[in-house]
């Protein structure tokens, strides 16, 4: 493995795999990435049910939350314990096992956010 040069940053190395560009670490080290702030939206958190890919089990997305990575986790987790189900955090959306758009919306309601029902 060469030894790091500031002027170019290594995309990939041997001995740690893929490096960020910005700050020459390891992606697992990576400094930046917990800088980032949350994603810019149009402020609406909108909530959906979604069973397209998941043989036909649905799922109720959260999207547009304007939460840091580990906010969104601590919210994913009340949310999921308030409908007594399972679910995750993937990309900064937030899926819940089963259709609970309504109860969703409210809790979303009470937190503060302005929710809407998307999809059918």
């Amino acid at each position: 493995m060469k030894k790091q040069n500031e002027d170019t940053g290594f995309v990939y190395s041997t001995e740690f795999g893929k490096m960020c560009p910005d700050c020459n670490k390891p992606i697992v080290k990576c400094i930046c990435q917990n800088e980032q702030s949350p994603p810019e939206g149009d402020g609406i958190v909108r909530v959906m049910r979604e069973t397209k890919g998941r043989k036909g089990k649905g799922v109720t997305l959260i999207t547009g939350v304007p939460l840091g990575s580990e906010e969104l986790k601590k919210l994913a987790k009340s949310l999921k314990q308030k409908c007594g189900s399972g679910g995750s955090l993937k990309n900064g959306v937030i899926e819940i096992q089963g259709d609970h758009r309504d109860t969703l919306a409210d809790e979303l309601g009470k937190i503060g956010y302005k929710v809407k029902r998307a999809g059918g």
